[in-house]
């Protein structure tokens, strides 16, 4: 169980930096196989994952901290309208820290001097084959989202009391390329948060208990 009370920023700070094991991303996603592997996923894990990046916002609001979520807009290639991280594809040159700024401020304006970077999390691999590095940072509480209509059809935040409370995700399967995968969920007012950000969420509840759930 996490303690609200002992998740001072210090602590959020300390725990991202402690040294963990590498743990491959494909072996990560074969972890939540239930089943078989069908020749059809095997086929998919050994084409080239594009790189990309996402920002774990966390917002110093009056109340608390909150993480911020984005509704995709639903004309996007990709996860079209499903609850995200801002973030995108690592542009040559950049590296995972600068892709994330770069695309919270072209999807929400927030301006990278706002963003105090603290950690990053392990690699996930997503089921449209990006390679997604997760960085979290914090972000001063006078922040104002401004979404890009042409990216992003809503913002809203969660308060990380919230995102951190037993039993807030939830186990579910959905199948892909014949295989069956357990996934999570986190639904908050109304929003459902699943898939790679699902995934995502769970990683970073597990740095923060310091243990797997």
């Amino acid at each position: 169980m996490i303690a609200e009370r002992t998740l001072r920023r210090a602590v959020i700070e300390r725990r991202l930096a402690r040294a963990r094991p590498h743990v491959d991303p494909i072996e990560r996603l074969l972890a939540d196989v239930e089943g078989p592997v069908t020749s059809e996923l095997r086929d998919w894990l050994t084409r080239p994952q594009r790189a990309a990046a996402v920002l774990l916002a966390l917002i110093d609001r009056p109340d608390g901290l909150t993480m911020l979520f984005t509704e995709r807009a639903l004309h996007l290639p990709h996860h079209a309208g499903q609850v995200s991280f801002p973030g995108g594809r690592i542009d040559g040159g950049e590296d995972a820290i600068a892709a994330a700024l770069r695309e919270a401020w072209e999807e929400v304006r927030m301006p990278p001097s706002a963003v105090e970077i603290v950690g990053r999390l392990p690699t996930h691999v997503s089921g449209t084959g990006f390679a997604i590095t997760p960085v979290v940072g914090f972000v001063s509480g006078d922040f104002v989202a401004e979404p890009d209509p042409g990216e992003v059809a809503g913002v809203f935040e969660v308060p990380l009391a919230v995102v951190l409370a037993p039993g807030a995700l939830r186990t579910t399967y959905r199948e892909r390329l014949g295989t069956r995968f357990k996934v999570y969920e986190l639904e908050h007012s109304g929003r459902l948060i699943w898939g790679a950000t699902a995934a995502m969420l769970k990683t970073f509840r597990e740095v923060l208990a310091d243990e797997p759930e």
